[in-house]
């Protein structure tokens, strides 16, 4: 049998379960790892400036592709607290991750030693597994059911803490004979499938709710063509946003009190029954239940038991991953179909398109002034980035807006961390999505402050040529704090902008505060600032010939004005629309309004 150390166990089981990208930040207590990683040479390996980058990015390597797991390293102690964030907004939206730290070694623990700390414990609550390995023999064992773990059922995050000495130790271990442990799906049973259909053959007005679970499946086409054969139009939420084209004439908009649509709204108060698929009941998505239910039947499908019934109970309750279950409902709708039993669902289906062009139903987006209103920024990125474009975005205002205004065509063309929402998320998730696909249009959405957060990061991007382009629309606010404190009638600690000393007084950028421009180039990428709408189309323009000659990010910043309030509300059927509507069809995507004709 092959003798190693325990470290180098650890690397190879990582290559065969098919991680080969990592990011983080070597320390003492984690070298012995990093030192297996450099002999072995079959992983890669991006350095962080921040240990809580370098789990983002994990997410994001992981969010980008099917079937990718992304790897975040640490040293002993503060590596290990600043990774819980990225572990826990990789638990909360069901993205498997590992999280590998060092540790003390095992003489040395419980006696408060140099950073030293019971890691496993601490993340054991946003983790799907978190453990410290205490002896060498089971360091491959441990990798090896992390990744079962992460990959069965509803998928998550995992940390693995190896002591200096466990990894030091030798071990025997042969990887020629390694196999990955057989990955747990529930599957929902034909029967259970027919009910559903026998369910939905009572209703007038159906409505699928495709959650993120869709995309974690890689179930997205799938779900449309269950929608097309059966009829019924789709309300994506967030996080499973991409999941239907944006122009597709089933895609019926997104439901919400924040990041919704207001026909997407009106449709779901239209409606008398739907089936949710792999989506959790998000509060942002439903507010209340005693709203957002009422007067319709829900059936609910997801991967994992605790969801059914978790926010309300549904009508019917099925435990089964996303693909296999739209497999199968594909399969019988079929049979019911060629049996002459499908119900044609035409009148609701175009009843829920003509709201998507219908005036009463569409905020404006094109708005003159100067400095520029958010939303007819996100109009412009619509018209300049087409319908390929990935972003990527975190949350504020920003990204609330943005969800209201842009639109996605493709699922995981919308990378989201959807319930943790960390500020900072940005900049590192959007290294992680390049580093995953060297050749998507990634464009990264931010506010200034989630810019301000982890914005060191962009020297990762320098250094290891990962190119992309940031737009940061900047009002020198904190937007969303500010809105959400109107009701608290106060204006307090939410402002950014000051005079700075450096920036002249008749500069349009006077009182906002950090330069951006100065501190992206600093940290070796390239900034452009707009002021106007004519000059956002151009700007990008030379974001992509700066990407394509230098191959670094590119940081577009946009002078907003400082207050805008953006709709959003306390139920689906009580949103405030502080703006105007549009008063004709010019904002309607042009391909929505052509399917109308």
């Amino acid at each position: 049998m092959p003798k190693m150390k325990a470290a180098m166990a650890a690397v190879l089981v990582m290559e065969k379960e098919g991680a080969t990208q990592t990011f983080g930040v070597p320390g003492a207590a984690i070298n012995p790892l990093y030192s297996a990683m450099r002999e072995h040479g079959g992983i890669h390996h991006i350095l962080a400036r921040h240990v809580e980058g370098a789990s983002h990015m994990a997410e994001g390597y992981t969010r980008a592709r099917a079937g990718n797991i992304g790897v975040c390293i640490g040293t002993s102690g503060p590596a290990g607290t600043d990774m819980i964030t990225g572990l826990y907004s990789a638990q909360a939206d069901s993205i498997p991750i590992l999280c590998i730290t060092g540790q003390a070694p095992r003489a040395r623990l419980h006696k408060e030693d140099f950073q030293a700390v019971d890691i496993a414990s601490i993340a054991r609550p946003v983790t799907k597994w978190a453990t410290t390995v205490m002896e060498p023999a089971q360091v491959p064992r441990a990798f090896q059911q992390a990744f079962h773990l992460m990959r069965s059922g509803r998928p998550g995050p995992v940390l693995i803490d190896l002591p200096f000495d466990v990894q030091m130790a030798d071990i025997e271990f042969d990887i020629d004979t390694y196999e990955p442990l057989p990955v747990y799906k529930p599957a929902a049973h034909r029967h259970q499938i027919e009910r559903v259909l026998e369910m939905l053959d009572t209703a007038e007005r159906p409505l699928i709710v495709a959650g993120g679970g869709i995309i974690n499946a890689d179930a997205a086409d799938l779900l449309v063509e269950f929608a097309e054969l059966t009829g019924i139009p789709v309300i994506p939420t967030l996080m499973g946003w991409g999941a239907i084209p944006d122009d597709h004439a089933l895609m019926a908009g997104m439901v919400g009190l924040q990041t919704s649509h207001r026909y997407g709204n009106a449709t779901m108060l239209a409606s008398d029954f739907v089936l949710g698929i792999g989506n959790r009941w998000a509060n942002r998505h439903t507010g209340s239940p005693e709203v957002y239910c009422k007067g319709r039947q829900f059936i609910h499908i997801d991967i994992e038991p605790t969801q059914i019934g978790r926010v309300f109970a549904p009508d019917y309750g099925i435990v089964s991953d996303a693909k296999a279950a739209l497999a199968m409902l594909i399969d019988v709708a079929r049979e019911w179909q060629a049996a002459g039993r499908l119900r044609d669902r035409t009148g609701w289906a175009m009843e829920c398109l003509g709201r998507k062009s219908d005036v009463r139903y569409l905020r404006k987006t094109n708005f003159d002034s100067v400095p520029m209103k958010p939303q007819r920024v996100y109009q412009c990125m619509t018209r300049a980035f087409g319908r390929d474009v990935c972003y990527v975005s975190t949350i504020g205002l920003s990204q609330i807006a943005g969800a209201q205004f842009l639109h996605v065509h493709h699922p995981r063309h919308w990378i989201n961390c959807g319930q943790a929402g960390p500020l900072g998320w940005t900049v590192p998730a959007a290294l992680g999505v390049r580093a995953a696909d060297p050749t998507r249009r990634i464009v990264a959405l931010s506010g200034d402050y989630d810019f301000q957060f982890m914005l060191e990061e962009l020297a990762v991007g320098a250094q290891f040529k990962l190119p992309y382009i940031h737009v940061v629309v900047n009002n020198s606010y904190l937007g969303l704090i500010r809105q959400s404190q109107r009701g608290f009638s106060m204006d307090y600690c939410v402002q950014l902008g000051f005079d700075n000393i450096n920036t002249p007084a008749d500069a349009p950028s006077h009182g906002y505060g950090v330069d951006h421009l100065k501190v992206v180039e600093g940290l070796g990428c390239k900034a452009i600032r707009v002021h106007r709408q004519e000059e956002l189309a151009p700007a990008i323009a030379q974001a992509d010939a700066w990407m394509a000659e230098f191959r670094v990010p590119v940081v577009i910043e946009v002078i907003l004005e400082r207050v805008t309030n953006i709709a959003m509300g306390t139920e689906i059927d009580n949103v405030t629309e502080f703006e105007e509507l549009a008063h004709d069809h010019s904002d309607a995507p042009t391909a929505i309004a052509s399917m109308l004709d």
